[in-house]
């Protein structure tokens, strides 16, 4: 099994404790269900919006962009930290995931009041169009249209390696005060760019869903619910950004 995403990997339901004790679990209750993780990815989304919705607030009420910027740092840092606890401690998800989600809701909303203050309208077209890809990539997969057979999981892996190494590369170069036109450029290169970044984003969540049945298929226990759904939330929130900076580079060309 493969995906790109870096919470869901061929590792994530292999050497599970069963529960405390590591016996087996037996009782249905105790299990990983589709149900559950849905259910759980709903209550994390609606977490990061809680999260936004203060600095998103904060931001327009004094117009100041320091006033957000401690919190969007914060919440920047936060998250890599949290996730980076979740993934190395599946069994911390429960705690772990909600509080990811409230303080990456901190750094989107701070990003978010950003680029809405340079191009009006353009967050609420972001996120329509994030959870508008999201139903819809679950429905072709519950449906049956869109299988991650092995190829296309290799193909997207591939992809999404390739897409890291890129930013990691613009990262650095960056300390030279060197900019990388693929992603800071409005040109139509550049936007063709974003626009494969965002495709790959989102074929990430198909991939995403396949991990999760394979965790319920595997009997995987009751706190992979909030480890799924956390996964979930990582792939959302990038192809959220990704989405918001193809939108801000066409608008910046008009």
């Amino acid at each position: 099994m493969r995906t790109g995403n870096p919470a869901l990997n061929e590792k994530t339901f292999t050497g599970l404790d069963r529960d405390s004790s590591s016996r087996i679990v037996e009782s249905t209750a105790e299990l990983m269900t589709i149900g559950g993780t849905v259910t759980k990815s709903f209550l994390l989304l609606g977490l990061v919006v809680a999260g936004a919705a203060w600095p998103w607030y904060l931001f327009f009420s004094t117009h100041n962009p320091g006033a957000v910027l401690p919190y969007m740092i914060g919440g920047v840092i936060g998250g890599l930290i949290l996730g980076i606890v979740t993934c190395f401690n599946k069994m911390a998800a429960p705690i772990t995931a909600p509080l990811y989600a409230v303080v990456e809701g901190l750094a989107l909303g701070g990003i978010s009041s950003y680029y809405e203050a340079q191009y009006a309208g353009i967050v609420i077209n972001a996120v329509g169009l994030t959870f508008g890809t999201f139903f819809a990539l679950l429905c072709a997969y519950s449906s049956g249209l869109i299988k991650a057979s092995e190829n296309f999981k290799l193909g997207v892996v591939a992809a999404t390696g390739g897409i890291l190494l890129v930013y990691l590369v613009s990262f650095v170069l960056g300390f030279f005060h060197i900019t990388v036109p693929l992603i800071h450029g409005n040109g139509p290169v550049a936007i063709g760019f974003s626009a494969f970044i965002v495709v790959i984003a989102a074929l990430n969540l198909v991939l995403d869903f396949d991990f999760i049945e394979s965790g319920v298929e595997q009997r995987a226990p009751k706190y992979m619910e909030w480890y799924g759904a956390f996964g979930l939330i990582v792939t959302l929130v990038w192809l959220y950004l990704e989405i918001l900076r193809l939108l801000s580079k066409i608008a910046s060309r008009k």
